[in-house]
Order: structure tokens, then C-alpha cells, then sequence
């Protein structure tokens, strides 16, 4: 006799839920669709649908991907589904334009890297792993147009990038109006209970629950998590852009630019980034405010704590170390490349371009003038500065804030 599987108790299951969320379509779907798995024992089938178009997965990413470990930590089957046959076809979803289809190679590649981190979140024995090609590459030219005929060519046209790219006289290519009628019957094959997106996948998550009723199935719950504000403070994170923290990025590459976001940015990145109570946020945000806690220490705890999902306590704790060293304390880094040089005299600023500390000799003066150059921790400000080394001898320069050299004497 199979034991039937316990759940938390549906409001419980809810709140926890909706934590960070964006919208929930429809909340009492939801909540009926709970309390059915929990009258049966059976767990809710959650997908969440990601086309390999791209080798690394950054923060931004997570996001969705932690959405999905929540309802896996519930107890509900996560479906991760590679979409290695819509990766082809390409999702317009943002686009001002058609791009062009990646190659099988390219998404073959993609996905295996994609798996490899996922699992850095998702628990690698509760999670059904599946490819979309398994059941898109084998519909029929009949099965397809079954399919389109599900779906209205007006309701396709609402979509926003369609509505603005007519409006511009720019084209739209056929095969752009199936992305979402393929990303719908990925919802068919997988017969979900859920679907997870974020808010700019709306209108694809909503096509799914239209085509799951058409094809006599019960409509999936759509649910969208906000889209992670990228490193400056503007613009959706992404590679592209150059404003992301990548989830395998060394501990303390990824310490430095989660410190640089601004004071008001952190509390974006612990509502969704992180598992911390709404309550507990607003209590370390109170005390940011009052001036009991420091911004730069609630920022540093943010920044060990996402770490450490990913490297681990002792790397995060390290990488933390290191930017109190250099930032804080002003302290050299543990480890710093060395440069080799001749005994002799040598002018700093071409010494400092030729080690490529400055790019350039007037980013050198520059440098100079705002005192942003030491020698073994003593300001030099002199623009004429000369050295004279002797073989042997060892100096720690330092240009900005966390450029360091060693300077070793032959």
C-alpha cells in the first residue's frame, strides 16, 4: 500500500509561495489546485521552461529558477524543461526584431552547461529534467496546424513586440508567431499544474492555460517573478549589457559587483534573490533606516549569503574577508600578481602604463592627481615621481581602488 504524501497546510503553502512573486494567475486556481494534491497526496507537476540560448546562467536567472526549488521544498514535482526545439525556432519575447535560430551544436552545448549550474539550486534527485524536442520534433505537419487552429491570429497580434513592431513597419516572421503556441503545448505534453516565467514571459504563460483547455486539459496557473534590475540600477539584468553577476563567476569577483549596487537596489535582491521572510526584511530595512545597521553591513551579508548558495559558506566568507581587506581596511589582497622589472631608474607614470595599471599615461596622471596611487601604502602625488630599484627589492603598488601589483626587482 502506497503511503499518501503530506503536505504543509494550503495557506501555509501559499504565503511561502507567493513570497517575491509578481502576479499569480489566478491565486484561487492555486489555492484549489493545493488543496486537491492535498486531499490525494499528489504533487503539483511546476515547469519552468528555459531555451538554451546562452552558455552561463546569471542572477537574473535565478530568479525564476529559486521560485521553482520553493515549490520543490513544498513537496511538488519541478520540471525543468530545456527547450532545445524552441531554442531553434527563437523567442521574440523583447525582440524589435527577428533574430536569428541558434544551431542543434550551439543548444546541445548551452544545455549541458545550463544543467550544470541548475543544479546549484535545484535538488538534482527531485527534479524531472526534460527536452522539449521530445515531443515538438515529432509533431506532424497535421499536428501543427490542429495546433494553430487552437489560437486566434488577433489574440497573437495583442502581444506588445508584435503590436510594436506592426506599428513600426517592421517585420515579423511566421515562425515567430508559433514560439508561443510551441511554449503552450509544452504545457499539453507535460500536463502542468503550474507554470513559472518572469513577467515579461506573461503573455506566453497565458497562451499555455488558452491551448491546456482546448486540448481538454485543466488550465496551468501562471506564475511571474519580477525581473532582477541588472548592476546599474537601470536596465533588466544581462550579459549582454555587461551589468550581471554570473553564478559561477569566482566568490570574489562576484562580491565586488554585488557591492556596487546601490543602497536602495539591495532590497530588491532580498526579496527575490534570497529566502528571507518579508518580515524579516522590512526589520533589517527599519534598522538601515534608523542607523542602527550599516548600509555596506547589510549590503556584505546580502552579497555571503548568495555566495554561499553557490560556492559555499567557507568561499563566501573568504571573498567576504578579502573585500573588507582591500576596501575597508585599505589592506593589499591576499594574492597579488607580480610584474618583473629591471633594476634601474624608472619614471611612475610610464611605470604604472607599462604594468597596465593605467591604461594610458594621462589615466596614470589622472590617477596621480586624485591620490589614487600608492608604494607601499604611502600616497604618491608628485607627478614627476621617480624610482630607483635595486635588484632584489619587492613594492606594492597600488592604482584605483582595488588594482595591485607587486613590482619585483631583477
Amino acid at each position: 500500500m502506497t503511503t499518501k504524501k503530506q503536505f504543509k497546510p494550503v495557506d501555509e503553502q501559499i504565503a511561502y509561495l507567493r513570497k517575491g512573486a509578481a502576479e499569480i494567475i489566478r491565486e484561487e486556481d492555486l489555492r484549489t489546485k493545493l488543496e486537491a494534491s492535498a486531499k490525494t497526496g499528489k504533487p503539483l507537476r511546476v515547469k519552468l521552461g528555459v531555451d538554451p540560448t546562452a552558455p552561463d546562467l546569471h542572477l537574473g536567472h535565478t530568479v525564476v529558477l529559486r521560485k521553482l526549488k520553493h515549490f520543490q521544498d513544498l513537496g511538488h514535482t519541478a520540471i525543468f524543461l530545456v527547450g532545445d526545439f524552441t531554442a531553434m525556432v527563437g523567442d521574440p519575447t523583447g525582440q524589435s526584431e527577428t533574430r536569428p535560430p541558434l544551431t542543434r551544436e550551439q543548444v546541445d552545448a548551452n544545455a549541458k552547461t545550463y544543467l550544470e549550474q541548475v543544479y546549484k539550486i535545484l535538488n538534482m534527485e527531485n527534479t524531472e529534467v526534460r527536452y522539449n524536442s521530445e515531443w515538438l520534433g515529432k509533431l506532424t505537419g497535421h499536428d501543427m496546424i490542429r495546433l494553430c487552429a487552437h489560437y486566434r491570429l488577433a489574440r497573437m497580434l495583442e502581444r506588445e513586440d508584435f503590436r510594436s513592431r506592426l506599428a513600426g513597419n517592421l517585420p515579423i516572421a511566421i515562425h515567430e508567431l508559433l514560439y508561443p503556441l510551441l511554449q503552450a503545448y509544452d504545457s499539453v505534453a507535460l500536463q502542468a499544474d503550474v507554470e513559472l516565467g518572469a513577467t515579461e514571459q506573461k503573455f506566453n504563460l497565458l497562451v499555455g492555460r488558452d491551448i491546456q483547455r482546448e486540448y481538454g486539459q485543466p488550465s496551468q496557473v501562471a506564475l511571474t517573478m519580477p525581473i532582477l534590475v541588472g548592476l546599474d540600477g537601470q536596465r533588466k539584468m544581462s550579459k549582454s549589457l555587461g551589468n550581471y553577476v554570473g553564478i559561477a563567476e569566482p566568490p570574489s569577483e562576484m562580491f565586488g559587483k554585488l557591492m556596487s549596487i546601490s543602497d536602495d537596489m539591495m532590497w530588491p535582491y532580498f526579496d527575490i534573490v534570497t529566502d528571507h521572510a518579508p518580515e524579516e526584511i522590512a526589520a533589517l530595512t527599519a534598522k538601515v533606516k534608523s542607523g542602527a545597521t550599516h548600509p555596506m553591513d547589510a549590503k556584505m551579508s546580502l552579497a555571503q549569503e548568495i555566495i554561499a548558495g553557490f560556492h559555499g559558506a567557507a568561499a563566501a566568507e573568504k571573498a567576504s574577508e578579502e573585500f573588507r581587506r582591500v576596501y575597508r581596511d585599505r589592506q593589499a589582497p591576499s594574492e597579488v600578481p607580480s610584474f618583473p622589472i629591471e633594476s634601474g631608474t624608472h619614471k611612475l607614470l610610464a611605470l604604472l602604463a607599462r604594468t597596465g595599471l593605467a591604461s594610458s599615461r594621462s589615466e596614470a596622471e589622472r590617477l596621480i592627481r586624485g591620490k589614487a596611487v600608492e608604494l607601499d601604502g604611502q600616497v604618491i602625488d608628485a607627478m614627476n615621481k621617480t624610482l630607483i630599484l635595486h635588484a632584489g627589492e619587492s613594492l606594492l603598488l597600488r592604482a584605483g581602488k582595488k588594482k595591485f601589483l607587486r613590482i619585483v626587482v631583477e
